[in-house]
């Protein structure tokens, strides 16, 4: 089995990395590097949307929502996980009218508000974007021991070297054609993996019934879990280079919708297998894994095929994250010229860039905390920034709505808790776990006030809107 694994292991990897190596081209130049500009149809960003965003993520979290909390919160979770494409759909073309050249969420923050605030949407891009990397290079090396025989640091070395070496050398394009074949491959694993492990699950008993939780509850996780996942995956610079690699705004719309349909269909399946496991009431785990409890005394060759699944999986979101950060790091517009900074030094950045999320992986630290407190930043700033597009808009409202929702975040807690720093420790989620309050309250507060000081002092948005 160690041998086999290794073998499978290696021929996945093997794969991703010729098929980027060979997208990539020759003395491209910087910005085609970073954003492959205008080239890209709908069905390959359609593809690129859905293997980008999914993750090993998704073989835990939808199971383990499903199966506790109940159908209504893994809706929640797949309408959070497929909105942002909905987003980017509706606001892609108007923000490729206002920077045909752009590249980056940071520099259309800097076109509408300054270079003060474009730091801080960078800040808070880079640093939901690290906590997503080292969660995924974390969970491979997890998954592979729970699987098989081989050591979860060799899994985590091989995925982040391999995908390094594609994203390094061919940049945005090498991602985009990998994610094409890691789309089609994750989806024919899920099924085969999902059919057959579902195939061998026991008759459901007659005391089989869904979670006992109460309506309301199984909302309030729904929304929390729209509004978290949703916010955050507007900050990924990842989804936002193909609003520029798009061919047209039309190709951007219809990829963009075709990623959030078969998004919701993945989360939706996936999670639908975690609720099936907890009906035959198989032994979820400690902690709980219900995707994996269906793996249970399965033959060796699918427990195989799922670690192959989860590679892939990891892969598809890493080679996107590692350009993603990289190409905010370079730098946004013309400064990049400035600096002197070349397509080498991108290379030399997308490679620096992977040390801590593998150090981070290789000790097997926790990242759930840090990842809760970066999607309620993004919380705080999401509709602040979006807003970028309405004419009246002025960087003052955009200050002012960002402070809100930071205010707002920490509100709800200081008011149950009868102080600011029992607010302040409510929304760095002590338990580890999503509360809506925190996360309502900075949405509604960055909303409200951003829409009211644009109103009362509004400025011209740029002539190409």
């Amino acid at each position: 089995m160690f041998y086999a694994t290794l073998a499978a292991l290696a021929a996945a990897l093997l794969l991703f990395a010729i098929l980027g190596l060979r997208a990539s081209r020759a003395g491209e130049a910087l910005d085609d590097y970073m954003t492959a500009r205008n080239s890209q149809p709908a069905t390959t960003l359609g593809l690129s949307f859905l293997a980008s965003g999914m993750g090993a993520w998704i073989l835990f979290a939808p199971p383990e929502v499903g199966a506790f909390v109940g159908p209504v919160a893994l809706a929640g979770y797949a309408i959070g996980s497929a909105l942002p494409f909905l987003v980017l759909a509706l606001c892609g073309p108007a923000i490729r009218r206002c920077l045909p050249e752009g590249r980056s969420i940071g520099e259309f923050a800097a076109a509408r508000f300054g270079s003060g605030v474009r730091r801080y949407v960078a800040l808070i891009s880079v640093l939901y974007m690290a906590c997503f990397l080292a969660a995924e290079l974390s969970a491979i090396g997890g998954i592979t021991e729970l699987l098989s025989p081989l050591s979860g640091s060799v899994a985590i070395v091989a995925v982040a070297v391999t995908t390094l070496a594609y994203t390094a050398w061919g940049g945005l394009r090498a991602s985009l054609v990998t994610d094409r074949w890691q789309a089609l491959l994750l989806s024919a694993l899920l099924l085969v993996v999902g059919g057959v492990a579902l195939a061998r699950m026991p008759a459901l008993p007659a005391s089989a019934a869904l979670p006992d939780v109460a309506f309301g509850d199984a909302l309030g996780v729904a929304l929390t879990l729209v509004i978290a996942v949703t916010a955050a995956n507007l900050f990924h610079q990842g989804y936002w280079q193909r609003i520029w690699a798009a061919r047209d705004s039309r190709a951007l719309g219809r990829g963009a919708v075709l990623g959030a349909v078969t998004t919701v269909v993945v989360v939706a399946v996936v999670g639908g297998l975690g609720i099936l496991a907890a009906l035959s009431e198989a032994r979820l785990g400690e902690p709980p894994m219900p995707f994996f409890a269906l793996l249970i005394a399965a033959p060796g060759w699918l427990s195989l095929l799922a670690l192959v699944l989860a590679v892939t999986l990891v892969a598809s979101s890493v080679d996107t994250l590692q350009n993603g950060i990289a190409s905010l790091l370079v730098g946004e517009g013309d400064s990049l010229d400035r600096r002197g900074l070349s397509l080498s030094g991108a290379r030399w950045i997308t490679l620096a860039l992977m040390v801590p999320a593998m150090l981070v992986a290789l000790q097997g630290v926790s990242v759930l905390r840090l990842f809760l407190i970066a999607d309620l930043l993004c919380a705080t700033a999401v509709v602040p920034v979006l807003l970028g597009l309405w004419s009246r808009m002025s960087t003052a409202a955009a200050v002012a709505g960002g402070l809100a929702g930071l205010s707002g975040a920490v509100l709800p807690g200081w008011i149950a808790q009868g102080s600011l720093a029992g607010g302040l420790l409510a929304a760095s989620f002590p338990g580890g776990a999503p509360t809506l309050a925190p996360f309502l309250g900075a949405l509604t507060a960055s909303t409200l006030v951003a829409a009211l000081v644009a109103w009362v002092r509004p400025v011209r948005a740029l002539s190409a809107q």
